[in-house]
């Protein structure tokens, strides 16, 4: 039977977004190999449209919808960057987004969203399920709605990631991603196994938001408490029911780093070599600064640096 998501989806999205998205620099360091004993290669999608990878998934998406539905208009849900893309997304391919942000996004973020043209409308994080305020919103309007993670044109944009990590660094030994809700995770591991199956993946949570750590243990979804945690992306109260079943399929594990660890690798990335990170994008580093990498010594590992979206008085409290 075939699969419902595989390679040849992440191919498709890579042919759809050549010349429209960034083919992201792969940087080294000398010192960072020092450090860590690896052979190391940082993918800055920091430096990506809109600031992180998620322009890759919602631009993905909205090619994949008929010139009806999007007409019609998207709606999603999100804390800050997949806002962000899909906004972006939305302008490129001259349509309208509404966007549903909590009332404790970040303001770099809101104001880039609102820029790119979107309508926000504000949810309660603590209080309100996103998801329902989201499909209340779609059924009002008729709009589509284009989630963060949970969905396989989603998905298949940010397994280009991935793809382009292997084709410009061959071979990689192993491969670390932030995990949010998993959308960027499952993405890049479907695309790394299929063309490196002996590849080892890892995912990095923060401490206080380990909800597919737990998953992972146990085998199934887990929920959590909302998290309070620096890396605001990674804010997940459970991992996604698509995204989920392909990271217990092809992950070796799932790492945890605490937000002063992330922090640390935010400063780093700052003051050696000058690449600016946001909380969630510098999960995968602190796990490999920290040693939390069960791999080799002189392994040649592949970072994702996911976003760069963080304002000033983040950057001056580090």
């Amino acid at each position: 039977m075939t699969p419902p998501f595989s390679l040849d989806d992440v191919s498709r999205a890579a042919n759809r977004l050549a010349g429209r998205v960034h083919r992201t620099p792969m940087f080294t360091s000398h010192t960072l190999n020092q450090l860590t004993g690896h052979t190391v290669f940082l993918k800055c999608e920091n430096l990506q449209r809109g600031g992180s990878f998620k322009i890759r998934g919602a631009l993905n998406k909205l090619m994949a919808l008929t010139p009806d539905q999007r007409a019609r208009g998207v709606v999603a849900f999100s804390s800050g960057n997949h806002a962000q893309g899909l906004a972006l997304a939305a302008s490129i391919m001259q349509t309208s987004a509404m966007i549903l942000m909590p009332t404790d996004a970040p303001a770099l973020k809101l104001a880039a969203v609102r820029d790119y043209g979107a309508e926000v409308v504000f949810y309660e994080r603590r209080t309100e399920d996103r998801e329902s305020r989201a499909k209340e919103l779609q059924a009002a309007t008729g709009r589509v709605l284009v989630p963060p993670y949970d969905d396989y044109d989603v998905m298949a944009g940010q397994g280009t990631v991935a793809m382009e990590m292997l084709e410009d660094t061959l071979p990689l030994d192993a491969l670390i991603a932030p995990l949010g809700g998993g959308g960027l995770m499952a993405g890049c591991a479907t695309a790394a196994k299929a063309l490196r199956p002996d590849i080892l993946l890892y995912g990095v949570e923060p401490e206080q938001g380990n909800d597919t750590w737990l998953s992972f243990q146990r085998g199934e979804r887990v929920g959590i408490g909302p998290p309070d945690t620096i890396a605001d992306g990674a804010r997940v109260t459970i991992p996604g029911n698509l995204t989920f079943p392909i990271i217990k399929q092809h992950l070796s594990g799932i790492l945890l780093v605490s937000d002063q660890e992330i922090a640390d690798a935010m400063r780093w990335l700052l003051l050696r070599q000058k690449i600016v990170v946001e909380p969630t994008g510098a999960l995968a580093l602190a796990a490999l600064m920290c040693g939390r990498i069960p791999v080799w010594e002189g392994a040649r590992v592949g970072v994702v640096l996911s976003g760069g979206n963080v304002d000033l008085c983040a950057i001056q409290a580090l």
